[in-house]
Parts: C-alpha cells; structure tokens; sequence
C-alpha cells in the first residue's frame, strides 16, 4: 500500500503537520493554503483537511460534503458537534474546494470511495477510536456506499439529503453512461438549483459568492453518482451499523423518493432510523429557523440515543 501522509506546502518543501491558529486573519490564498493541513491518497492526489480538534472529546466525527461544494462550508455543523462533545473532521473532495484538479473529474469512478477509505482510515489512527460519518448529497451517497461496500465500518452513520436517486430523466441518465465511455473528463453544468438550497436567502447568496464552489460535473461522475444511488437502495439489506437518515420534503436538488425507497428496503435490518421534514429544502443543516433547530434536535436526539 503506498504510504499516505499528512502535509503541508511549507517554503523548504518538506513535509509535515502544522497546527493552525484559529484566532489568526488570513487574508491572502498563498498563505492561507501554505498553512492548511494536506493528506495524499495512493495514486499522488493531495485533499485538503479541515480540522475541528476538541479535547477530550467523546468521539469523532468525519464530514463529507456535496458536489460542487467544499467542506469549509461545514464550519457551523462541526462547531455544533464540538458544542457536543465531539472533535470533528471534513475534507475538500477531488475536484472540489481546495484540492487540485480539475473541477467535477475524476480519474477513475470509485475515486470518491477510495479516497474516504483513506481519509477515515487516517483520521481513525488520528483519534484512536473509529469516528461517526456524516454525508451530505452526493457526500452521503459516497459515504453510505463505502459503507454498504465495507470499505470502512464507522461507529454509526448520518445520511443528509443523500443522493440517492436523480431529478435526471431516464434520457440524460443514458447520455451520461456514453459520454463517460467517450468523453468521461468533459466538463459540463451541474444544473442544480441553487435557489432551493435553503429558505435562507443568506445561505443562497454566500453559495454564490464563494469561489471554491462550482457548477461543473463530469460524464463519469455523474454516472458514478446515477449508478451508485441505484445500486444503495438495492443493497439496502446490507445496512449492518446504526444511521441516521434525513430527508427534505422539498428536495428540489435530489430526488427524496430515493430516500423513501431506500429507508423502505432497509427497515428489515432495523439498524435505520428516517426522520423527515416536510417543507425543507436541500441543505438541512443550513435551512432557516425554525427548520434548522428542528433538524439538530433530531441529530441530537439520535446521538444521546446511540450513546446510550
């Protein structure tokens, strides 16, 4: 297996992990991207790390982000797990955010599982003790595949907004299983509705503005992304570790029957828990109040639960 490390783009070029000073203003990338925490995967790809370290935590919890975003996003929801007892991991997913390349490509179509498996694998050895998982959109569907895959067995699971089934017409599906054959790199337009993220039009408008968020998606990732959802509800009787699946009423981005379908198929292994919320748009943990509060009550709620 190659070696996988952490790093960091220091001026002398060696490697290494710095701690970041959080009270610190960065004003300028290369400095802000000198400072930040790397760690290479096995094919030379370096991720980029987001670190919300508490002491003496009950536990971890490693965060996975949707397409087109980035895991800086995550900041409000790490600090609530802080508040909570738990230290708290993302990273930039490849062709996301930070982490170099091209944006919404990848070189293979189970890059996003291999990558996980090595960044809970890291962040395991890290905390001493297998983290939670928490995977939003397309960042839920990786992670409940790399579960139902056993590429990683964590403590318990939390599935927002997955991506389990599209709004993409049987036609498009079709077109993007060829074009990932012929032109798997060609970048095209997500076509996600930004304007139903969140009812807070605050949330939209900082989605806009951000420039490590994008609207590209490649052949192969979206057929990753239609054969991947497919194939979790059809597996959904090997759902072996307790989760937590949460649903938005009026998912606009994801198609939520893919959710309904899947917490259908795995109510057999009675490890799943399905709480939804009618009237929500796609990002629940961004929603506005009093959605929000109504959503953290339920990972709350959950959490003291599985502790018990």
């Amino acid at each position: 297996m190659p070696h996988v490390r952490h790093r960091t783009a220091t001026d002398d070029g060696k490697a290494g992990v710095r701690q970041r000073d959080p009270l610190a203003h960065r004003t300028n990338d290369t400095e802000r991207k000198r400072d930040a925490a790397w760690l290479e995967m096995p094919d030379g790809q370096p991720l980029r790390l987001h670190d919300w370290p508490l002491p003496q935590a009950r536990g971890g919890v490693l965060l996975v982000h949707g397409l087109g975003e980035h895991a800086g996003r995550y900041g409000d929801l790490a600090r609530w797990f802080n508040a909570h007892g738990y230290a708290a991991r993302s990273y930039d997913q490849r062709g996301h955010g930070e982490s170099p390349g091209p944006r919404g490509v990848l070189s293979h179509p189970d890059d996003l599982l291999a990558d996980l498996a090595v960044v809970y694998a890291d962040y395991t050895r890290t905390l001493g003790a297998a983290p939670l998982l928490l995977g939003h959109s397309m960042g839920g569907l990786v992670a409940l595949r790399a579960v139902l895959d056993e590429r990683i067995t964590p403590q318990a699971l939390v599935l927002s907004s997955p991506a389990l089934r599209s709004h993409a017409s049987p036609g498009l599906r079709r077109l993007a299983a060829t074009l990932a054959r012929l032109a798997p790199n060609l970048r095209l337009r997500n076509g996600l509705d930004l304007e139903r993220l969140s009812h807070d039009p605050q949330v939209v408008a900082a989605y806009r503005d951000d420039a490590l968020c994008h609207d590209r998606v490649s052949p192969r990732l979206a057929d990753f992304i239609f054969r991947a959802g497919a194939a979790c509800i059809a597996d959904a009787d090997r759902l072996e570790v307790p989760a937590l699946l949460l649903v938005a009423g009026e998912d606009a981005l994801v198609d939520a029957a893919g959710s309904r379908d899947f917490s259908a198929a795995a109510a057999r292994t009675k490890r799943l828990t399905t709480r939804y919320f009618a009237g929500l748009y796609h990002e629940l943990f961004n929603e506005a109040e009093p959605g929000r509060g109504q959503v953290l009550m339920q990972l709350e709620d959950w959490l003291e639960r599985l502790a018990a």
